[in-house]
């Protein structure tokens, strides 16, 4: 694993580090959710508000953050800010929460920045947190986030209609994961 010289940080991947988010991010992230592309993939509308506007809701979410959930950055290996993953909806009775992850990067898709991340942070949230079972929601078109998704450890266990789309479930639970990726590693 490489060294990474960052403060805040959350998790650790091969490839990545998932860390808080700083002030210097939201132009990148203001970028990524204008993008029509990028919206597309996440089966939203991209943003339409000035930059100003944004980065004052973009501000007051990172400071007063929910407690069912939190959002991080993702740096490649040379500290580059090239996405987001979080987690939400957080269910304590149930011990679950659901995950989502972005790499607005275009040059960093297809490389195994967001299995590594997603890998890292669910290895973090099961060492730190007494969550069971996490969950996600990804396009059935969307077939690349599908094998990224199932090398990170989750398995499909369902589908769901929303807003328009079918979007395939996928979770991974505790007693799943597997040293390899409690050890912060993609397995193989």
């Amino acid at each position: 694993m490489s060294s990474f010289p960052h403060d805040d940080v959350i998790a650790r991947g091969r490839k990545t580090v998932v860390r808080r988010k700083r002030m210097a991010d939201a132009a990148d992230e203001y970028a990524w959710r204008s993008d029509v592309e990028l919206a597309r993939f996440d089966a939203s509308t991209p943003v339409r508000v000035p930059f100003e506007d944004y980065q004052r809701n973009w501000c007051f979410d990172i400071r007063f953050t929910d407690t069912a959930g939190r959002s991080f950055a993702v740096e490649d290996e040379t500290g580059q800010h090239i996405g987001n993953i979080m987690y939400y909806n957080r269910n304590a009775a149930r011990r679950e929460a659901e995950l989502g992850i972005s790499i607005g990067r275009r040059d960093c898709w297809a490389q195994g920045y967001g299995t590594d991340a997603v890998a890292a942070l669910v290895a973090q949230l099961f060492r730190t947190t007494d969550l069971q079972r996490l969950y996600l929601h990804t396009l059935d078109w969307n077939t690349r986030a599908h094998r990224s998704f199932r090398k990170a450890g989750f398995a499909d266990c369902g589908s769901t209609w929303r807003h328009g789309h079918t979007f395939i479930t996928m979770e991974v639970r505790r007693q799943w994961v597997t040293s390899e990726v409690s050890a912060g590693s993609v397995p193989a």
